[in-house]
Formats: structure tokens, sequence, C-alpha cells
């Protein structure tokens, strides 16, 4: 069972906070550019990877990504914590890899 408090929100919300803060949304900004942003950061992951640069290098980089989705939904109101929790207890109900090669 799921911990119903994940707190996932709270980490949206200071994340965004920060943003905000040091001016990353003084002007409005491009819902494509931030995907983009975000899909940015998991590039330099699979960069740190290749490189062989280590798990905490790894780390940071994954934290990066999750530092702008969290950040855009604080923006956007996206109740991410609703939806993450949703999503895996719907993943419990399908079939093993539910037909996917991967």
């Amino acid at each position: 069972m799921l911990n119903k408090n994940p707190q996932i929100n709270n980490l949206i919300k200071e994340c965004h906070r920060v943003a905000k803060s040091k001016g990353w949304w003084i002007d409005t900004r491009n819902d494509g550019e931030l995907i983009a942003l975000m899909h940015s950061e998991l590039s330099e992951a699979l960069e740190a990877m290749r490189n062989h640069a280590g798990k905490d290098a790894l780390a940071e980089e994954l934290a990066d990504c999750c530092i702008r989705i969290f950040d855009y939904c604080g923006s956007r109101k996206i109740n991410l914590e609703k939806a993450l929790l949703k999503k895996i207890e719907y993943n419990k109900t399908r079939p093993y890899r539910h037909g996917k090669k991967f």
C-alpha cells in the first residue's frame, strides 16, 4: 500500500517558489520550451551515464529533471501528486509488461 502522504505537492510548491525567486517567472513561459528543458535534463543524465560519471552525477541530473517538472506543475497548478498516486495504483492492475517489448 502506498504512503498516502508522500508530500510531492510540498516539493512542487518549493521548487516553483525558488524558481520564481530567481527570476524565472518574470515573463510568461512557453510550455514547449519548458518541456524541452525537462527533456534536456534527461539528456544530461544519459550523458552522465555514457561518461561513467557515477551515481551521484546521474542522481543530480535526474533531480534537475524533477525540479523542472515540479516547477512546471507549480506554475500550471497541476496536481502531480494525485496523478502519480492514481497512476501507480492503475499500474498495479496491468498485466505483466502489458504487451510491450520495452
